[in-house]
């Protein structure tokens, strides 16, 4: 089988060493330049799709090509709405924001739910054990993390506890890997503002309201500690395969 990946060179390289483990699949890297040849592939994986939904035109028209998609910022039916296209490709949804590619268990949310069978069959040639979920905004795990951080935004806002005290208090107190703090620097600023941002939009659910903090943060690009690379990086490689 011959793949394609699209998107941030970064989480690209942690995808490939993923599907790297069946030595049978061939894999390419592109930066998505429109001359690139789609049909030359038996799959593709397209990780920087929220941030260029407008990349779908280049797939639509490979019928039954299997298609995954960063899908966290916006759901599959939303893009495929605002392409105004016919879907010919099988189009699925992952989580591939920055620290979620290389976990071992994905969640994937699928266009059309009768393609369950040919997902299962790729994912089991792929070696990657996941559970479908709803093509909903956020998915499940972004939604249930991006709204902790957003908590522990007000929090810190209120002065309750220090910006090491709350994630020491999360780790020690539920055993994940990471505070929120923590999390949000290496997810990104960005990526949890915006989809914090069309959660709330989509459902209203006052706990996605964001928090002013947050949003200056993000406004100003800032991260909460202040050497982002050193304080997470030297964690990185066992949460992700985690």
């Amino acid at each position: 089988m011959k793949i394609l990946l699209t998107g941030e060179e970064s989480r690209a390289q942690l995808l490939r060493e993923k599907l790297s483990m069946n030595k049978t699949l061939e894999i390419d890297f592109s930066d998505g330049d429109e001359d690139e040849d789609y049909k030359d592939y038996d799959c593709i994986f397209d990780l920087n799709f929220d941030d260029d939904p407008s990349a779908i035109s280049h797939y639509t028209s490979l019928k039954d090509v299997p298609v995954f998609v960063n899908a966290v910022k916006l759901s599959l039916n939303e893009a495929v709405y605002a392409s105004g296209s016919k879907i010919k490709c099988r189009l699925f949804g992952i989580n591939a924001l920055p620290g979620f590619i290389g976990q071992s268990l994905w969640e994937i949310s699928l266009y059309r739910k009768f393609e369950t069978p040919e997902l299962e069959k790729l994912m089991k040639e792929f070696g990657i054990e996941y559970r479908t979920v709803e093509d909903r905004v956020g998915l499940v795990k972004p939604r249930i993390i991006f709204m902790i951080i957003n908590e522990a935004c007000f929090t810190l806002q209120e002065g309750t506890a220090s910006i090491e005290d709350i994630d020491t208090a999360m780790k020690l107190g539920t055993n994940y890997p990471f505070g929120p703090f923590e999390w949000c620097d290496k997810i990104g600023i960005t990526n949890v503002f915006e989809t914090l941002a069309v959660l709330y939009e989509d459902t209203k659910d006052e706990r996605y309201k964001i928090c002013p903090l947050l949003k200056t943060k993000y406004l100003r690009n800032e991260t909460f500690y202040k050497k982002k690379k050193e304080t997470i990086a030297s964690a990185d490689e066992e949460w992700l395969k985690s």
